[in-house]
C-alpha cells in the first residue's frame, strides 16, 4: 500500500496490540513522538487508545539533529527526551507508554527512571517500530510466538556459552556467563516492562570480554543500518568482544569500515548484543518490497531461524555509543552448552 493513511485494518491491529497490552477503558496512555515521527503511527495509536476507552495525551518532543555526526540509524536509543524531568514525570505516571519515536526507547538513557513509574504506577512501554504500517499489521503478536519465545530466554539463561558456525565460514564463540538475557514477543502485559512491534525474538547483551572468533556476512545476510542486503562477503575478525578486522572486497566492507570508523569510538566496535529470531510470519525478502524510508527493518531482526549480531551499546559490558549495527544473518547453526537451536538457519523444534 502507497498512502499511510488510517486504513481500517491498521486501526485495528493497533487496537489489537494494545487490547494484548492489557489496556482497559480509564487507564492513562501516553503516545509518546518526536517531530520526526510517522504521523501515521501517531494517528494510529491515538485511535486505537480511544476505541478502547483509554484516557489518552500525545507528548511531542523536537527531534534532535547531530550535524557534526555522523547520521545516526538503527540504536534503538531516542534522543529526543533530553533528561526532561516533566517528560519523564509524566511518562512514569502512565499506565501505559505507546512509543512512536523514531528509534524507540529501548537503550535511550530515560527509560530505567520511566519504568520505576511514579506515583504508585509502573507504565507498560510498546515501542511501535518505525514501519510502514501495512508491514506492522501482518506481523500481529500472537500466542504462539509467545509461548516460543518464552521457552526461548529460559534456554538462553540456563546455558552457558553459544556457538555460531555457518558453511561460509563463521565461528564465533560467546560466553553467556554474566549475560543479561531477554525477548521480545511484540506485547507486554507486566507493569515496568518494555516491549516492541513486531516481536518474535531471544537474545544477549554479553558481559565484557565475552566474545571471540570469527563471523562471515554472506551474500543475502542483512546490513540493517544501511538497509542493504549484503552482496559480497565480509569477514569480521571478533577479539574479545572487538571487532579487529573488516576483511573483503566491494562495497558492503568499504561501507561497513567507513561507517564504523567515523564514530572515532572504540565502542563502536564492540559487541551489543546476539540473539536469533522466533517469528514465523516474519520475511527475510520483505526489505526488497519496501523503500528505505517506510522500512525500519525489525521484521528481518525477528524472521525464524536468523542469527543477530549487533555492534554498538551494551549497557552490560558499560559501553555506551551511538554507532550501531544490526546484522541478521542467515543459514547458521547456532548451539547452547552443544545444542542446536538454530541448524543451519532453519529454527530446531
Amino acid at each position: 500500500m502507497l498512502q499511510e493513511i488510517l486504513e481500517p485494518a491498521w486501526a485495528e491491529a493497533f487496537e489489537t496490540v494494545l487490547r494484548r497490552c492489557a489496556l482497559q477503558p480509564g487507564d492513562t496512555v501516553a503516545v509518546l513522538c518526536e517531530s520526526q515521527s510517522r504521523p501515521v503511527l501517531v494517528q494510529l495509536a491515538q485511535l486505537a487508545a480511544a476505541r478502547i476507552g483509554a484516557r489518552a495525551f500525545t507528548l511531542t518532543l523536537p527531534s534532535v539533529s547531530h550535524p557534526q555526526a555522523p547520521p545516526i540509524r538503527s540504536t534503538g536509543a531516542c534522543n529526543a527526551l533530553q533528561q526532561l524531568a516533566p517528560v519523564i514525570a509524566a511518562l512514569a505516571g502512565c499506565t501505559l507508554v505507546v512509543d512512536c519515536t523514531v528509534e524507540g526507547l529501548m537503550h535511550a538513557p530515560e527509560l530505567p527512571a520511566i519504568l520505576k513509574g511514579a506515583n504508585g504506577t509502573q507504565p507498560r512501554v510498546i515501542y511501535v517500530s518505525n514501519e510502514h504500517p501495512e508491514a506492522l499489521a501482518r506481523l500481529l503478536p500472537d500466542d504462539a510466538t509467545e509461548t516460543l519465545v518464552k521457552a526461548h530466554v529460559k534456554r538462553l539463561r540456563g546455558a552457558k556459552a553459544m556457538h555460531v558456525t555457518s558453511a561460509a565460514g563463521s565461528d564465533l564463540r560467546i560466553s553467556l556467563q554474566g549475560a543479561a538475557v531477554g525477548g521480545n514477543w511484540g506485547s507486554t502485559t507486566r507493569p515496568g516492562t518494555l516491549t516492541h512491534w513486531p516481536g518474535g525474538i531471544a537474545l544477549a547483551f554479553p558481559a565484557a570480554g565475552s566474545v571471540n572468533g570469527t563471523l562471515v556476512l554472506a551474500e543475502g545476510d542483512v546490513n540493517l543500518t544501511f538497509k542493504r542486503y549484503i552482496e559480497r562477503p565480509i569477514t569480521l575478525t571478533i577479539e574479545n568482544d572487538f571487532i579487529t578486522g573488516i576483511d573483503g572486497s566491494g562495497v558492503d566492507a568499504e561501507l561497513m569500515r567507513s561507517y564504523i570508523a567515523a564514530w572515532s569510538d572504540q565502542a563502536a566496535y564492540a559487541v551489543s548484543h546476539v540473539g536469533y529470531g522466533l517469528n514465523a510470519a516474519a520475511r527475510w525478502d520483505s526489505m526488497a518490497l519496501y523503500d528505505k524510508r517506510d522500512f525500519n527493518g525489525t521484521e528481518l531482526r525477528a524472521f525464524a531461524g536468523n542469527f543477530l549480531y549487533s555492534t554498538g551499546a551494551n549497557e552490560v559490558a558499560g559501553r555506551y555509543t551511538l554507532g550501531h549495527f544490526d546484522l541478521p544473518m542467515r543459514n547458521c547453526t547456532v548451539t547452547l552448552d552443544g545444542e542446536a537451536v538454530v541448524n543451519q538457519g532453519v529454527l530446531c523444534e
